[in-house]
Formats: structure tokens, sequence, C-alpha cells
């Protein structure tokens, strides 16, 4: 069956305005995104290491990992392959070796709205993966599938370009367009809250985060 390719490439901001989000926690980057953003259902699979890169999506029909291997041939450094599975856990649609083949090309990590396997090659690396679930059966591999259009992971819509950012709370996404300012509004919210963190150890603190 066809696999439908919208485009062979994201766009992607500044590395540098990429790179200003790793160490932002995806709760606070929710909490200024009106805490509606973000998948749920997935966790990670990887050792450690957080999760910040540019999506490149795939939409494959539950179970079916074809459009993934062609997706594999096109990624580039810091994309994240974003796949939306229909949240299906019966079927691995990653394993081990298109987790190296991710790696090779420089990808970011993976975001999985359904299951993979291997799970002990994904504990003991570095390289982010987040999933729904792990089960031992393999995919098919005869389509149909789409690269590179808006999917929905988790009940989160994520279009290519989007930043996405992991981390051991979750995935959260956002357009490109909004990065700039809500980068401002995360960095306020993290003063503000280590502030709150320095006044209940010092014995000064007065219920200000509830009113927040």
């Amino acid at each position: 069956m066809t696999i439908t390719t919208a485009m062979t490439s994201v766009p992607k901001p500044a590395p540098e305005l990429i790179e200003a989000f790793r160490n932002a926690p995806t709760s606070i980057i929710s909490d200024n995104l009106a805490r509606l953003p973000g998948a749920v259902g997935l966790r990670p699979f990887h050792r450690a290491g957080r999760l910040v890169g540019v999506a490149f999506t795939v939409r494959t029909r539950p179970g079916d990992n074809l459009a993934i291997h062609q997706a594999l041939e096109l990624v580039g450094p810091g994309d994240v392959i974003v796949v939306d599975g229909g949240g299906d856990e019966t079927r691995a649609l990653v394993g081990e070796i298109m987790k190296n083949i991710a790696e090779y090309r420089g990808a970011a990590g993976y975001v999985i709205d359904g299951a993979i396997r291997d799970v002990a090659a994904f504990a003991a690396s570095d390289f982010p993966c987040f999933a729904r679930a792990a089960i031992h059966r393999g995919p098919y591999k005869s389509g149909p599938g789409e690269i590179n259009v808006p999917v929905s992971i988790g009940g989160s819509v994520i279009s290519p370009g989007d930043i996405v950012v992991g981390d051991e709370d979750g995935v959260v996404s956002f357009p490109t367009a909004v990065a700039a300012t809500l980068l401002e509004a995360v960095r306020a919210q993290i003063a503000r809250e280590e502030d709150t963190l320095t006044a209940i150890r010092e014995g000064r603190y007065q219920g200000s985060y509830g009113k927040s």
C-alpha cells in the first residue's frame, strides 16, 4: 500500500532556541500552554536524558511500520520521529535495529503512540524513546502510511516542525511560532518556583504557591 510523503524535511528554528528548552521541565512548559497540550499515556523507555528536537511525523496503520522505515531514510539531525500508531499495543513498531538507524541518522529520539520491543536495548541507552507499551510481537510491513502530516499522539496534535520536549514526566510539544514567548514565561516560572523552594527551606514560606 502507498506511503504518502507531504514533505521530505521539516523547517527548523534556530538551534539555540531549541536547545534553550533542554532544561525546561515539561510540567512548566505545559503550565504555560494553559495546561492543555501534551501526550497522555506515554512513558520513557530509555535510561536517561531529555528529549529536545523538532517533530518529523509519521502516521501508520496500527501494527504496521513500513512508513517508519521510509521516514528513517529522510530524518536528519535534531529530528524527533513522532509516530501516530493509533495507540495500538498489540504489535511493536520499533525495536533495537530501528533505534540504531535513528541514532545513526542523528535523530533526537522517538515518540511513539504505540508499542516498542527490545526494551533492554532502550533501557541501556540514553537515546530518548517515549512509547505507550512494550510487546514482543513484531509489526506488519505493508502500509499504508503518511509522512510529515499532523498527527495525534496521546490526544495531543503534533505538526511537522513543532518543537518536542520530553522528560521523566512525559512529552509536550508546541509550534515554533510561540517558542520565544513561551521560553520567557517558562524561565519566569522556574525562577518563581526556585524562590518558593528557597522560602520553604528557610522557613519563610507563607502559602504563596497555591495562589499563583
